[in-house]
């Protein structure tokens, strides 16, 4: 091939699959704390048992969710070289896999969505220029959501539409339950099984379609299938991978999901997950990419808010805000720099 002399086109695919099969490992253990932190915070669940159970589901969601997300960070790069292409996405998850990385060891609750799209612009502009991305802004013209415009916008959308949720099921619930005993407590713990498992099964479905997109598309163009569908055993390692780094745990960013933000009771945890549950499953039904962790954090400051405003540590959220709006520009450099590292490796 041209654009690699020095490492076969296969060779090249394959280490493709196995670093995003690594990203989705990081995928796991960072939003694994996100679909059980309420619960766990409640203590409706020991961490343990919240993540088993969590992996579980999230196994379940990759399996069966559908491709429609997949769809989406697919057609995001477009490039016609294939070595070129099997480059880009390559720094793309390496770039990606690195802020996982960074952010799970400083405990904050950063997005892995955020990170591959990032990985994915930096590394397309880098190796074939502003062209090659569908940034979705001509299609804005006849009404319809495409490429990077419709990623963003969901992405935004899901952490208000998060917010919001949590703060209506929140007011919801104390008028429901406003003359209930403590008893109820019980059953309202009890009942997070059944929303933690919706919780997992929406995350599964929605994030791990992310790095099968990327696989499939580093399989069709290495060559090794001949159609650019995602195959059964690439879903289901994908789904190892992520239940794999779900029963690993996310802990650092557990305590800040579950006690930094607001303190959590039963009911707060189950109206949490609610909202968050219907939020991410919109979302991948749209075939729209977003962040778990986003979603949660969200959804349970608009359960902090439902209550009280000043009991929310809005201090806390600000942090994370500003991890967000950092870590598209972080990775698409560090994502434009190890392509032009992987260039000079690779002799092109």
């Amino acid at each position: 091939m041209d654009g690699a002399p020095l490492i076969d086109m296969v060779l090249l695919a394959s280490l493709v699959v196995a670093v995003t099969l690594f990203f989705a490992f990081t995928n796991g253990f960072q939003d694994s704390s996100a679909t059980v932190a309420t619960m766990v915070a409640c203590r409706a669940a020991t961490p343990r048992t919240g993540v088993v159970y969590s992996a579980l589901f999230g196994f379940l969601g990759a399996m069966l969710g559908g491709s429609a997300v997949a769809f989406t960070i697919e057609g995001l790069v477009s490039v016609e070289e294939p070595s070129l292409l099997v480059q880009i996405l390559l720094a793309a998850v390496l770039s990606a896999t690195s802020w996982n990385l960074i952010t799970w060891r400083f405990g904050l609750p950063s997005s892995s969505t955020h990170a591959l799209v990032g990985g994915l612009v930096g590394g397309g502009v880098a190796g074939a220029g502003a062209g090659s991305i569908d940034w979705g802004v001509s299609a804005l013209a006849t009404g319809e959501l495409t490429g990077l415009t419709k990623i963003l916008v969901f992405l935004i959308l899901s952490v208000a539409i998060g917010f919001a949720a949590g703060y209506v099921v929140k007011r919801s619930s104390m008028i429901a339950l406003r003359n209930a005993r403590r008893t109820m407590n019980g059953p309202i713990r009890r009942s997070q099984y059944l929303t933690t498992a919706i919780l997992a099964f929406a995350h599964g479905a929605n994030d791990g379609q992310k790095q099968m997109g990327i696989i499939t598309i580093a399989l069709f163009t290495g060559g090794l299938i001949a159609v650019q569908e995602i195959p059964l055993w690439v879903r289901a390692l994908v789904a190892i991978a992520v239940a794999v780094g779900t029963v690993g745990g996310g802990w650092k960013i557990m305590k800040t999901l579950g006690r930094k933000i607001f303190p959590l009771k039963a009911i707060d945890s189950l109206d949490s997950q609610l909202a968050s549950s219907g939020t991410i499953l919109l979302s991948t039904l749209a075939g729209a990419p977003v962040s778990s962790t986003q979603v949660v954090a969200s959804s349970v400051m608009g359960v902090g808010a439902g209550e009280r405003l000043r009991m929310v540590q809005w201090s806390v959220g600000k942090h994370m805000v500003m991890s967000w709006l950092l870590t598209i520009p972080a990775s698409a450099l560090l994502s434009a720099l190890l392509f032009n590292i992987l260039r000079l490796l690779m002799g092109s």
